[in-house]
């Protein structure tokens, strides 16, 4: 049983727990269903997960560390270590560093540099490019310790124009783990990685950082049926974005927000955003400095038929196998949801057996990402796997 949510919790994992808005039961199932899909050798049962959330034994000693593989699966699916998931929420905020702790760590952050930063962000684009690829079972994990690392020496650097450049990279990486989360169907965990982001943007000192994380953190909302709250954020977050943002950011915004109108039912406005979007859109991709978005007119396009698929639009089909045509193949999980939009518009056309081979493809990816939110419109759109 789970606890009383009314009671306090009395450790990180019970805290969790209760922000997942599962009892002890489901989490030991899905717990049961990661360690198959990847292959982890750890285990719980109900009886076990009580003891880890109460930190207590049944004669009120203190419960001990789990075996390295049950550590390692909690670790994984809930994204910080075993330690802070086992200390009270209190002690894992109030840990005070030693004298030498903390002079070790301020004089870390004095030899971030411009080469450092460089470096940083060099690595964030190599777990981008897992991310997109293998997917956030995969990149996941690595992603959360670089932002453990990048938060500590953002917290002790000295050097103002540093440590605002650190705010940005943590919101950047913020961000990815939010999406992340998003698609391993963990929407309380996701929110809260962009309210973080969303912080860290706030000392970056760039509004364009800030209006990215709010935008992103509407997708979440999307996911819970709260579709005119993101209607609203995105709105908002294009009038903040019309002054001081170039027009790619722009852009991704106006596209975003027509994603969230279709989801509302707001048919004419979300195919106004979208417009918007294309005439915002810059005819050639450039480096610029800002939050990074992906779009160009393939995934402009992929946006597009999603939401003409969403709104049950007749051309949903030809918009998106034209953007599947395109797509980079390194983009997996974009290929995933395109496949789940497809055979939507093909179902809403009456084409069976069409949409049945995007759902089956669709699947196939989804389980080798380990992408959670595509398994679910899987599910939904044409039931459980045979």
């Amino acid at each position: 049983m789970a606890a009383e949510a009314d009671d306090p919790p009395r450790t990180v994992l019970e805290l969790r727990l209760r922000e997942r808005s599962q009892t002890l039961a489901e989490f030991v199932v899905e717990a049961e269903r990661f360690a198959r899909t990847f292959g982890e050798a750890g285990t719980l049962s109900v009886r076990h997960l009580q003891r880890l959330i109460s930190g207590r034994k049944p004669n009120g000693s203190p419960v001990g560390r789990p075996r390295p593989a049950t550590a390692r699966l909690l670790e994984r699916m809930l994204g910080l270590p075993i330690d802070d998931l086992l200390a009270s929420p209190g002690a894992a905020r109030g840990r005070v560093e030693s004298d030498d702790e903390l002079r070790q760590r301020l004089s870390a952050a004095r030899r971030v540099n411009g080469d450092v930063l460089v470096l940083l962000r060099d690595q964030l684009t190599s777990m981008r490019r897992l991310d997109r690829q293998l997917g956030a079972a995969t990149a996941h994990e690595e992603v959360v310790t670089k932002i453990r690392q990048v938060s500590g020496l953002r917290s002790h650097s000295l050097a103002p124009g540093i440590r605002n450049q650190l705010g940005a990279l943590l919101a950047e990486l913020g961000t990815l783990a939010g999406w992340q989360k998003l698609d391993m169907g963990s929407v309380g965990e996701s929110w809260q990685f962009y309210e973080d982001a969303k912080a860290a943007a706030r000392e970056s000192d760039d509004v364009a950082f800030q209006v990215h994380c709010s935008a992103e953190q509407a997708f979440v909302l999307i996911d819970v049926g709260e579709t005119s709250s993101a209607v609203e954020l995105l709105r908002a977050a294009e009038r903040t974005a019309e002054r001081g943002t170039g027009r790619l950011l722009r852009s991704w915004l106006a596209a975003a927000h027509g994603e969230a109108l279709a989801a509302d039912g707001q048919r004419s406005a979300s195919l106004r955003a979208f417009d918007r979007a294309a005439a915002l859109l810059p005819a050639e991709a450039s480096a610029v400095d800002g939050p990074y978005v992906v779009l160009d007119p393939v995934h402009l396009a992929r946006w597009r038929g999603h939401a003409l698929a969403r709104i049950g639009e007749s051309d949903a089909v030809e918009v998106l196998s034209t953007a599947l045509s395109s797509l980079d193949p390194t983009f997996t999980r974009a290929e995933t949801a395109l496949r789940v939009d497809l055979a939507t518009a093909f179902l809403a056309l009456g084409e069976r057996e069409e949409g049945r081979v995007h759902a089956e493809r669709a699947r196939a990816l989804a389980a080798e990402i380990g992408s959670a939110r595509q398994q679910r419109r899987i599910t939904l759109l044409v039931g459980p796997a045979n």
